[in-house]
């Protein structure tokens, strides 16, 4: 997934914004204003994202190229290299579950509004 696709593929999700908070070269995407998705666009070689805790490690013991997240909480982050041994569709999954995980911590108004919008689309 190069970044671009990236792009596409975060922005197209409900109440997401692109951010660069810190500094050009890092373009962060948020939901409902918090950070589900980050990447360094000047060297895109991977893309750190919100995991639950327990499957943080199992991802980490799968596969080689999932990490603890670049300076992020280690528990709750993994860094991603996109061309390593994750698959594109796995990458997707892992995108769509920090979002998730995102949006499940949100306020029960704002939570339900984003689901709600979502399940119009399905």
């Amino acid at each position: 997934m190069n970044i671009e696709e990236l792009r596409a593929y975060c922005i197209a999700k409900h109440d997401v914004f692109e951010a660069l908070p810190f500094g050009p070269d890092v373009l962060v995407f948020k939901v409902s204003g918090k950070i589900f998705a980050l990447t360094n666009i000047e060297n895109y070689v991977s893309v750190n994202l919100k995991c639950d805790p327990e499957r943080t490690l199992e991802l980490r013991e799968e596969h080689a190229s999932v990490t603890p997240g670049y300076h992020m909480n280690k528990t709750h982050w993994n860094t991603v290299e996109v061309a390593g041994d994750v698959s594109r569709n796995l990458l997707k999954e892992l995108i769509d579950h920090s979002y998730n995980l995102v949006v499940n911590g949100l306020s029960k108004r704002k939570r339900d509004a984003i689901i709600a919008a979502n399940s119009a689309d399905n």
